[in-house]
């Protein structure tokens, strides 16, 4: 399987379709880290041990125990593994951080720890049970940012789920798309917006609790989130790599024409391209800048986390990809945009290139050319969890002078 297809069915969403209703409510985890330390401390047996192991192979699921992972939340991570008969298991390290030793649950096979690691770990592991090895994963702790967190007495804002969207750009797709309506919103008073690529599987979950607290605390604008899908064709083929991965101006239309005139059903915009932003991470980074290279009449801030600038050439006219932009930057007048850039020096190396470097090099082009950007280096792979660790002041930056917008 290419990159390509193996990354748009990483980021491949499913779930129901409401029309102008709130999303449903999820069924709740079985665990969560604080409960799973405090019950490994307990020492179970039994059928407490049973019932406890039961609920961590709920939490981690089934291909996780057979391939080997970790769960994630902040700097606390959870392991475990299935590994019965075992005398001695361990999360091993496979580039110098500590080991970590699990303990067995009861009799049930089920091995398990819960440790803290320090902020801004990123580490490849894998399971040490009795000296074989199970599995290669990724390891990534970050410190949960306060406004990350909902707060008491910030007035929390509303995400509607739309009806599946059928555009006439890209023809034949239908997608899944939301919009958050902050709570400070007034009709008399257009909002600013900013639309989210790949919104339903990375955003539209965090993003709207760190809007209610800056936009509470005045540190952006009253802004309506647009978070948007990629396209699927009739037979499920996904149009992702199409849409995003393409240098066209076919995704800035589709937009600009096509879901921003929907959203103002539900909210009025602002039309002043300051008041206007746009995001992603991986193929939708790239997709997010192409919008506002293509139209900075309409869109001026792009945040961009894992940006996909290299060598991926998509769909049948094979327009290249987005290493180009290097060059373009430099060969171009410089344009009234400014771009936060996050990545991690483990992010992919592919045929189509080194993410890592294609993201360092277009640093040096902005630089060089001059352009408002900033950008924020990690240790981490190619994941959204430092982007959203760092959210709230990657926005606190990008609408920095939002209060001298007229």
């Amino acid at each position: 399987m290419s990159f390509r297809c193996s990354l748009a069915l990483l980021l491949a969403l499913t779930g129901p379709v409401l029309a102008q209703t709130p999303p449903p409510a999820e069924e709740p985890p079985p665990l969560d880290h604080a409960t799973l330390r405090r019950a490994l401390g307990a020492k179970p047996t039994g059928d407490e041990a049973t019932k406890l192991a039961d609920k961590v192979r709920r939490w981690f699921g089934a291909e996780a125990f057979k391939n080997g992972t970790a769960r994630s939340e902040g700097q606390e991570i959870a392991w475990a593994v299935e590994a019965p008969g075992a005398k001695e298991v361990s999360a091993q390290p496979l580039d110098g951080f500590p080991r970590q030793k699990l303990e067995p649950i009861g009799a049930t096979g089920v091995w398990a720890a819960v440790s803290t690691l320090s902020d801004g770990t990123a580490a490849r592991y894998s399971y040490n049970v009795d000296g074989r090895r199970l599995g290669v994963f990724n390891v990534e702790a970050y410190t949960p940012h306060p406004d990350s967190l909902p707060q008491p007495g910030v007035p929390r804002g509303k995400v509607l789920q739309q009806k599946k969207f059928q555009s006439k750009v890209f023809a034949g797709t239908t997608r899944d798309w939301w919009i958050y309506v902050p709570a400070q919103y007034k009709p008399s008073k257009p909002a600013a917006v900013m639309v989210f690529q790949d919104g339903g599987n990375h955003y539209v979950k965090p993003v709207p609790t760190v809007f209610d607290n800056l936009i509470h605390k005045g540190d952006m604008p009253v802004t309506v989130g647009v978070f948007i899908n990629p396209g699927v064709f009739a037979d499920g083929k996904r149009n992702r790599s199409f849409e995003y991965d393409t240098l066209s101006g076919d995704y800035a239309r589709f937009v600009i024409d096509e879901i921003l005139p929907e959203v103002e059903k539900t909210a009025k915009l602002r039309k002043d391209p300051e008041s206007r932003a746009i995001a992603g991470l991986s193929s939708g980074a790239i997709c997010a800048f192409t919008v506002a290279w293509e139209r900075p009449d309409q869109f001026r801030k792009v945040l961009s986390w894992i940006g996909t600038y290299t060598n991926i050439a998509a769909g049948p006219t094979l327009r290249e990809g987005g290493h180009n932009y290097q060059a373009l930057i430099r060969r171009t007048p410089r344009k009234p945009i400014r771009i936060f850039l996050q990545d991690g020096e483990q992010d992919l190396q592919e045929e189509a290139g080194s993410w890592w470097l294609a993201n360092q090099t277009m640093e040096g082009s902005l630089r060089w050319a001059g352009w408002d950007f900033r950008a924020q280096w990690g240790h981490g792979f190619h994941s959204p969890r430092h982007g959203l660790a760092i959210l709230p002041d990657s926005l606190r930056w990008l609408w920095r002078d939002h209060k001298a917008m007229k």
